[in-house]
């Protein structure tokens, strides 16, 4: 058989459907995600801790503005989750080179300084909201032991339990489940986190609707604006507060940074682009119904004193299984988001390692564990465990909820969720500047800019009070 026989029988070999339809045209590995798997995902991350803080934030504005700013971030959040999920392939969004990271995305369309900038904002805020999520875990874990010890021993009982044990726990189980190669095996622990956030959601709605129910003639003081000043608050205590319980609201629909990794598992058959579009429309709705309802009857329900967590600031005492239930859902499905957030800074660092690294044998090798299917890779394991125990421990230096969720969305909203996918999308589509179009997206990015700043500078301040007042209350302990 001569050269020119022996080539093309190996092209031809090479080329047949059986070997090409187990890997996709990046040559990676058939993606088999779903419309449904993609919403599970964006579920999972969106429906979290910020739904527990949502009638504290309309408490704050109102029943005017609260429900306009949670329809208004709706809005914002799905309008450029559309323009985002253009840009994964580029510069075609059909047939276009797939980009598998949100910074891979700007540096294919906008390049430069600006690739950095959007690496720095992403993983500052993963890294934050894995913190978030580990506080907020250890918050739900302690609320089982003070529900029962409130019903052992009665509300006004004192019931201090320290969240620390419990963030230690939670660590454990994050630094097993890290473990999990990378996104596209995370399927099943989204599901499962999804169902979660469904359940304590519901509880949190069904009860806070018992509580309206059952007051009879005794109504809890509402207002159009909100907590009333000389009332409930001083006038700059007013201010602070709105300001961050909109940096609440923000972070309640903060899913952007993870938008492209939750694309990068969805097959390429129908385009994923569309595909996209359509989960990320059935998650924002959902979770929208989910908040407004949650939002208002939860106002409805505590009024002006609505807690900043209502499942473990205990506005619910009874029924105390059910509290405890929801309150282990809420831990059940942070356990998976955690994962969401924590994969994409997982999948940087070690593309980063291999390429620096090549060589290494503890940075690319695979190790089959116990002759299974399962193999482990010991820079993985190492790294990841690291990675969990920092958050673990800034966790719990810094213990607050409320203001460390808003602090986080306000530092993330503006430079993920909108500015970058307005810019890529004026880029890919070569807008004409001063245009209609590009004149109302220059005006709706500078308007997110500002309410970013200020409720950065709410959260700021509301995390300077609260450090204030945690250290007596440590002392006395």
């Amino acid at each position: 058989m001569n050269t020119t026989d022996q080539f093309q029988k190996n092209s031809m070999y090479i080329e047949t459907p059986e070997a090409a339809k187990n890997f996709d045209d990046d040559g990676r590995t058939k993606r088999t995600g779903t419309w449904l798997t993609a919403s599970a995902h964006i579920i999972t991350a969106v429906i979290g801790s910020g739904v527990l803080s949502l009638a504290w934030a309309i408490a704050q504005m109102g029943w005017v503005a609260g429900p306009a700013v949670l329809f208004a971030f709706s809005f914002i959040t799905y309008f450029t989750s559309t323009l985002l999920a253009d840009c994964y392939r580029s510069p075609d969004p059909v047939h276009g080179k797939r980009n598998h990271t949100y910074s891979e995305v700007v540096k294919a369309v906008l390049g430069g300084k600006k690739f950095q900038l959007c690496g720095l904002a992403q993983y500052i805020n993963l890294v934050g909201v894995t913190i978030g999520y580990t506080i907020t875990a250890s918050i739900s874990m302690v609320a089982v032991k003070r529900s029962n010890c409130f019903h052992k021993h009665g509300h006004e009982a004192k019931c201090y339990i320290s969240n620390n044990p419990f963030m230690i726990a939670f660590a454990c189980i994050q630094i097993v489940l890290s473990q999990i190669p990378n996104f596209h095996k995370l399927s099943f622990l989204s599901i499962v986190a999804a169902v979660m956030s469904f359940a304590y959601s519901s509880i949190g709605l069904a009860l806070s609707i018992a509580k309206v129910a059952g007051r009879g003639g005794d109504p809890v003081r509402t207002t159009l604006t909100g907590v009333q000043v000389g009332v409930d608050v001083t006038g700059e205590e007013k201010v602070w507060r709105m300001f961050q319980a909109i940096g609440d609201i923000a972070f309640a629909y903060a899913f952007s940074n993870v938008l492209i990794e939750i694309q990068d598992t969805l097959k390429s058959s129908p385009p994923e682009n569309k595909v996209m579009k359509r989960a990320s429309l059935i998650g924002i709705m959902t979770t929208t119904l989910f908040y407004v309802s949650c939002g208002l009857i939860g106002y409805a329900a505590f009024g002006n004193d609505a807690p900043g967590n209502f499942l473990t600031g205990f506005g619910f005492y009874e029924p105390f299984w059910l509290i405890d239930f929801a309150n282990v859902c809420i831990a059940v499905h942070l356990i998976g988001a955690y994962q969401v957030f924590c994969q994409p800074i997982f999948g940087f660092v070690e593309k980063w390692s291999k390429e620096k690294w090549s060589n290494s044998q503890f940075v690319n090798a695979e190790h089959s564990l116990c002759g299974t299917t399962l193999s482990v890779n010991f820079f993985r394991l190492v790294w990841r465990t690291l990675y969990v125990i920092f958050t673990a421990v800034i966790a719990m230096l810094f213990p607050f909820f409320n203001d460390f969720l808003g602090l986080i969305g306000s530092l993330s909203f503006w430079p993920l969720t909108v500015y970058f996918p307005i810019e890529m999308y004026i880029k890919q589509t070569n807008m004409q500047r001063f245009s209609f179009t590009w004149t109302w997206l220059k005006i709706l990015s500078w308007a997110c800019l500002i309410v970013s700043i200020i409720s950065a500078a709410g959260s700021i301040q509301g995390l300077a009070q609260d450090l204030k007042k945690y250290q007596p209350f440590k002392a006395q302990q």
